[in-house]
């Protein structure tokens, strides 16, 4: 599984606000939401800025997870989800649909490869 959807997953079910941004019945998660979010993330320097920002959080929660660090982890959640609710409602949604995708299927790969294009916006 790809250490981003872990992390955008842990995230939003982190941010209550998340499953309000979310309409019930909502459809699928599909590739052309994903680039949606990217268009919006992109178009918007401050959001490109915090979805950076989220992502080296994230790695770092990753770290403190392999070392078996939850405290560290916990608060690095704190953090992301202080910065989440920066990027708006449709990025809240999506990432909420997200976390019923299987990342290893067609779908869930072709949509990885499309929010690869927000890594890629990150100086790392």
């Amino acid at each position: 599984m790809n250490v981003k959807w872990i992390v955008a997953i842990l995230v939003v079910t982190a941010v209550p606000l998340c499953a309000q941004a979310q309409k019930p019945g909502a459809a699928k998660v599909t590739d052309a939401d994903a680039q949606n979010v990217v268009k919006i993330i992109g178009a918007d320097k401050v959001k490109t800025q915090t979805f950076c920002d989220i992502s080296k959080l994230g790695d770092q929660a990753d770290e403190a997870a392999q070392k078996k660090d939850m405290k560290k982890v916990e608060e690095l959640n704190q953090k992301m989800e202080a910065l989440v609710t920066k990027l708006g409602p449709e990025y809240a949604a999506f990432m909420n649909a997200l976390q019923d995708m299987d990342p290893n299927s067609p779908d869930g790969q072709k949509i990885d490869a499309t929010l690869q294009g927000l890594d890629k916006m990150c100086a790392k």
